[in-house]
């Protein structure tokens, strides 16, 4: 269960490189879901009798079929994003019964986590959350704090990284830069 005001949810990054992440459903909220999972480059799995193309295109596995129990034997994460209550209910219920992490797009407190609004720069990634309780007021801090994290970051966030992978402390011009960008965000 993930709303309510004294929730408070942990933020983390999650490694899906290869991880089988089933996604039930087959319309644009799946849609969005699965792009997120294919970018982290994760095994995709999509459940549902309509799949558009696009969905499909991003699945390593579809099933056009409406789910069924035991769907997800094997999963690392579910994502329950049917137009249907009944559907997402269940897709909720087997994955809580077999300790698998899901997110429920139509009834988030059923779910274990929710999905921040994310800004990604090369190695910097940003995350909004609002726990669930709005997604669109998740978005428009996202779509406000790329305003101030330009393209720039990407390269910086490289340098560092170099930097940091030689164990070198970053250059006094490297530093210069990353306070004269953070700058920007104070105004």
């Amino acid at each position: 269960m993930i709303e309510g005001g004294n929730v408070v949810l942990y933020p983390i990054f999650l490694g899906l490189d290869g991880r089988r992440c089933v996604v039930v459903g087959g319309g644009e909220v799946a849609s969005r879901k699965a792009r997120k999972l294919l970018q982290a480059r994760a095994g995709v799995v999509v459940i549902s009798p309509e799949i558009t193309t696009e969905l499909e295109s991003v699945a390593v596995e579809v099933h056009r079929r409406p789910y069924k129990e035991g769907d997800l034997e094997g999963a690392y994460l579910v994502f329950a994003a049917t137009d249907s209550r009944e559907a997402n209910a269940a897709v909720a219920r087997e994955a809580k019964e077999r300790g698998i992490p899901v997110n429920v797009a139509d009834r988030p407190r059923d779910g274990d986590f929710a999905l921040p609004a994310t800004l990604r720069r090369g190695g910097l990634q940003v995350a909004v959350s609002t726990g669930g309780a709005s997604p669109t007021l998740a978005r428009r801090i996202k779509d406000r704090l790329e305003e101030m994290f330009g393209p720039e970051w990407a390269g910086i966030v490289e340098e560092l990284e170099r930097d940091r992978r030689r164990g070198n402390k970053s250059e006094e011009r490297l530093e210069r830069e990353v306070s004269r960008c953070l700058s920007r965000l104070s105004g």
